[in-house]
């Protein structure tokens, strides 16, 4: 690979205010195991590895870009959450952050229940072999069709999202002659720390239920009253991306309210509560993400607590955590291009990829880490920023980070932390080829999901 030098940018970040850094680290060489995938690690030859294979080996076998997933990491993530939660409570992967056919069967595996909230991931997971019972469906606008299957199927629960829900899915299950388990989702008016567009339980958007001018009570109410439906809990999801617990103290206290507005109206206590996902992961060395044993015995105490206060017995609860397992077991492998010094401001680093892989620091000002892993360096840091391919101005995979100031073209960069949303979210915006998946375990790499081809573009253009 070619370490031709060139002028180098400027080396410190406090020229740009808006900057995520305020100095460079003292090591461009290391890893951060809190960013990085479990078996991520330079060998003794400089070059990262993941699962024992080294990236560049990868990079000649698979191309770039690619995501790198390590399996054994995600095994491991799924077991905490199972073995945090315990028998007595239920977890529910959100398959949204990013769903195939083998991510299903390792879920099937270890235990955990899935979550979908399509027809497309509900076909993806019956067709892994999901039992139907250990699913979930989620969705603001479920479509009669996508009901219709999800009934057919029996899945475990519906999670209904509005009025008109309620009696859609009630009607559907009864014309089949069945009783459809349902859950209930509620808006608790909580502003959760995260991007206005991921915040999702305060009132003004578009999910669930809201609490407010008791609406939430008379959703509760149509329930019960149909004969399709069993109505075996409240649903609450705040948001996403979320490290502080104060907004799950407040959304459990708010649905615990209600369990307990149900009892004393109907005399049902309804047996399980729901506390979502949205648990956020480090993307940055500056992130301090919970561990799932922490997480659990928080949720369960807050719960607990709530309950006792009320004179309720405790529900069983759920959770639904997808960036929680996946996220931090993949990273994405790019090529450099393009390395293009602008004086006096940053370096600009052009990568194979771009916003068609990665669309979240365009759509949700998201930050994200980078080191070189074809090699070590030892030349001084420079403020870098590294972009994409497309013709977008906005088409930034990593808005500020510092990288070798003799980074060159041929040279392999990767991001980490990207196995949730950036696949699920992944576009062919100017007709860019969506990139692979690539399970890593043991020594050997599989794909999971396949690189597009042109000819799968050709194919859909049928004028």
């Amino acid at each position: 690979m070619s370490r031709s030098a060139h002028p180098a940018g400027p080396r410190h970040a406090d020229v740009l205010p808006e900057g995520h850094y305020t100095a460079p680290p003292t090591d461009l060489n290391a890893l951060d195991p809190k960013v990085w995938a479990d078996t991520v690690t330079r060998n003794a030859d400089g070059v990262v590895t993941v699962g024992g294979i080294e990236v560049t080996r990868l990079a000649e076998e698979f191309g770039t870009p690619a995501y790198f997933l390590d399996e054994a990491d995600f095994r491991a993530r799924c077991r905490a959450w199972a073995a945090a939660f315990g028998k007595d409570a239920d977890v529910f992967y959100a398959g949204k952050a990013f769903l195939s056919r083998a991510v299903v069967r390792w879920l099937k595996e270890e235990g955990l229940n899935l979550d979908v909230c399509s027809g497309g991931e509900l076909a993806t997971a019956l067709a892994a072999g999901m039992p139907a019972e250990r699913i979930a469906f989620h969705g603001n606008n479920k479509s009669v069709e996508e009901i219709e299957r999800a009934v057919s199927a029996g899945v475990g629960r519906i999670v209904l999202d509005s009025f008109q829900e309620i009696v859609r899915v009630a009607h559907i299950a009864q014309s089949m002659g069945k009783r459809q388990r349902v859950q209930i989702r509620v808006t608790v008016g909580v502003e959760a720390h995260t991007h206005e567009f991921i915040a999702t339980a305060h009132e003004d958007q578009k999910f669930g239920i809201a609490l407010a001018g008791g609406q939430a009570a008379e959703a509760v109410r149509r329930a019960l009253k149909l004969d399709g439906l069993e109505l075996i809990g409240i649903h609450s999801h705040i948001g996403s991306q979320i490290f502080d617990m104060a907004g799950f103290e407040v959304s459990a206290r708010r649905v615990v309210q209600l369990l307990a507005e149900v009892r004393d109206e109907h005399g049902v206590e309804l047996p399980e509560i729901d506390l979502g996902g949205g648990l956020g992961i480090a993307y940055t060395s500056e992130d301090d993400p919970r561990e799932p044993h922490e997480i659990a015995k928080s949720l369960t105490e807050i719960v607990t607590r709530e309950c006792e206060a009320a004179g309720l017995r405790s529900p069983r609860i759920s959770v639904e955590p997808g960036r929680a397992i996946v996220g931090p077991t993949a990273f994405t492998l790019y090529e450099v291009g393009t390395v293009k010094p602008l004086e006096g401001l940053r370096t600009y680093v052009s990568v194979d990829g771009g916003m068609s892989d990665n669309i979240r620091t365009a759509l949700y000002d998201a930050e994200y880490s980078v080191a070189l892993v074809s090699r070590t360096s030892e030349a001084a840091p420079m403020l870098s920023r590294v972009v994409g391919k497309h013709c977008e101005s906005g088409d930034i995979v990593v808005k500020d980070a510092f990288l070798p100031a003799d980074l060159a073209p041929g040279d392999l960069i990767a991001v980490p932390a990207t196995g949730a949303y950036c696949r699920s979210m992944a576009s062919n915006y100017n007709h860019a080829l969506r990139p692979p998946v690539v399970a890593v375990a043991d020594g050997e790499a599989r794909v999971i999901v396949r690189r597009e081809t042109e000819e799968d573009l050709l194919r859909l253009d049928v004028g």
